[in-house]
């Protein structure tokens, strides 16, 4: 009896090439968003500064906030005449060039 059949006997094996290092493909995810001061003058938000934002995404009270920015709800809510806290806009005003404080804590996912 001869050998077993493969599908490689039929078609032509082709190897892909690597895309490139691991740090490229890390820095082509939508999913990760690195978080960079910009200027010196501009200090990164505290940990509790981003509790303050998240209670603020969890709290239905001031309508969704899919589909938009954090500083975009709160005027939103603010119109509507909701009150939103006076303390979440100064932090949204104060890291305005920050991600993390910039979207809502569902911004990554599709909606």
């Amino acid at each position: 009896m001869g050998r077993k059949r493969l599908i490689t006997d039929s078609f032509q094996v082709v190897k892909k090439r690597k895309r490139g290092s691991k740090e490229v493909q890390e820095a082509q995810t939508p999913a990760q968003v690195t978080v960079q001061a910009e200027s010196p003058l501009q200090e990164a938000a505290q940990p509790e500064q981003l509790e303050w934002l998240k209670q603020f995404d969890l709290c239905w009270q001031y309508g969704p906030c899919t589909g938009i920015t954090r500083l975009q709800r709160w005027e939103r809510a603010d119109l509507l005449g909701l009150s939103p806290p006076a303390t979440v806009r100064e932090l949204l005003l104060k890291h305005s060039r920050d991600p993390l404080v910039i979207y809502s804590l569902w911004h990554e996912y599709a909606l």
